[in-house]
């Protein structure tokens, strides 16, 4: 067997419409066709990819993380994102990747998902 690719992520929230708005309006997902699956939630996409499925309704475990520790993102406008996330009270941790200049920024949605999100090297730091 032989992996071509990555689908999609899948996690569980608390509250649904605070995660959607959370992926939606502060990363620029979009919402997209969901199966009647029969349970509530929402499938977020990226283009024509659905890249996170978010189901609610259910039981959330003890650690919000589970055996999952982040998911991440490559992203574009590295000031814009920073502001966005400061004027809605997210906090976030900024690094730079010490051998290629990767910014990375990891915050954390509604429901405890931790979040990664990639920006090119060459993207100015943000003030």
């Amino acid at each position: 067997m032989a992996l071509t690719g990555m689908n999609h992520f899948t996690v569980l929230s608390h509250d649904l419409e605070a995660t959607k708005a959370f992926y939606m309006k502060l990363l620029g997902l979009e919402e997209g066709y969901r199966p009647p699956l029969g349970f509530p939630g929402a499938w977020l996409y990226i283009g024509d990819q659905a890249v996170l499925h978010i189901i609610a309704g259910r039981a959330m475990p003890n650690s919000p993380q589970g055996v999952l520790d982040h998911m991440a993102f490559s992203a574009t406008d590295l000031q814009q994102t920073v502001d966005t996330l400061r004027t809605a009270g997210i906090a976030f941790d900024l690094r730079r990747q010490a051998d290629r200049g990767t910014w990375q920024l990891f915050c954390y949605d509604p429901s405890g998902a931790r979040v990664e999100l990639d920006f090119d090297a060459a993207e100015r730091e943000p003030t």
